[in-house]
């Protein structure tokens, strides 16, 4: 059984992150919107298939520029928030 979260991302180009979930926590899909886009879109498909957990200890605190978040790390904030509902 999978479930669709949506969360908007803050101090990114992107501006919201759709996410789908499997109960055993693997991620079956990451949308981001805006930003980069080819990369945006590898990114979320080198996620499939991962433990949310795993992608989280991987993106969590990745800066872009000066700015202190980044659209992986607004991903890793984002699978937070979706295990916490889980």
């Amino acid at each position: 059984m999978s479930k669709s979260f949506s969360f908007p991302n803050v101090g990114t180009c992107s501006r919201q992150t759709n996410i789908v979930l499997n109960d055993d926590h693997t991620i079956e899909s990451v949308e981001v919107i805006g930003g980069c886009n080819g990369n945006l879109k590898g990114i979320s498909r080198l996620l499939k298939g991962m433990k949310a957990e795993d992608a989280i200890a991987r993106m969590e605190g990745t800066t872009c520029g000066p700015r202190p978040t980044s659209c992986p790390d607004q991903i890793a904030k984002n699978l937070k928030k979706a295990l916490a509902e889980l």
